[in-house]
């Protein structure tokens, strides 16, 4: 099956700028995406976090290269990695992204942060942050949109603090 994100006539994401050159359109992304995380660092993003408030901050970050943009994609994917053999990680299936990216916030929701030390709180973000990330619940800007998620949750919930820690014990 053809990839519907693609242009009909070469493998490259259909996007806003009309770009078919994929180098092009890599550079084109890296700017206007760059500009995107700089505002979105500056003034982070409102939101409850949870499904919609992650569909919100990828539509805000890729506004100006994809019309679907903030839309969960709406095929499977594979992805093959050259450190997995050529193998992809196994994502969400497109059904199940609403259900999984839920779960997983939820679970992030609903841990007690606060209580935990420097050395718990790494291990329990970094495994939320891998499972949100798992579900590529997007086309393209997967890991762009989880890290910068996820970064403005740890600060939200006072993950911060421990940054400074780190950085006052060096």
């Amino acid at each position: 099956m053809r990839d519907i994100y693609l242009y009909e006539d070469c493998d490259v994401l259909k996007n806003l700028l009309g770009i078919k050159d994929m180098k092009l359109l890599n550079d084109a992304e890296a700017d206007y995406v760059t500009y995107r995380l700089k505002e979105i660092a500056i003034n982070p993003l409102p939101g409850g976090y949870d499904y919609a408030h992650l569909l919100q901050m990828h539509k805000y970050i890729f506004q100006d290269m994809y019309e679907w943009a903030g839309q969960q994609r709406k095929l499977n994917i594979y992805k093959e990695e050259p450190v997995l053999g050529g193998l992809s990680v196994d994502y969400s299936d497109r059904l199940d992204i609403p259900k999984d990216v839920e779960r997983v916030l939820s679970e992030m929701r609903g841990k007690s942060w606060a209580d935990m030390d420097t050395h718990e709180a790494a291990i329990q973000f970094s495994d939320s942050l891998a499972k949100l990330w798992r579900v590529h619940p997007f086309r393209e800007g997967n890991t762009r949109t989880t890290v910068t998620f996820c970064c403005q949750y740890a600060d939200s919930v006072g993950l911060s603090k421990f940054t400074m820690q780190v950085h006052r014990a060096s």
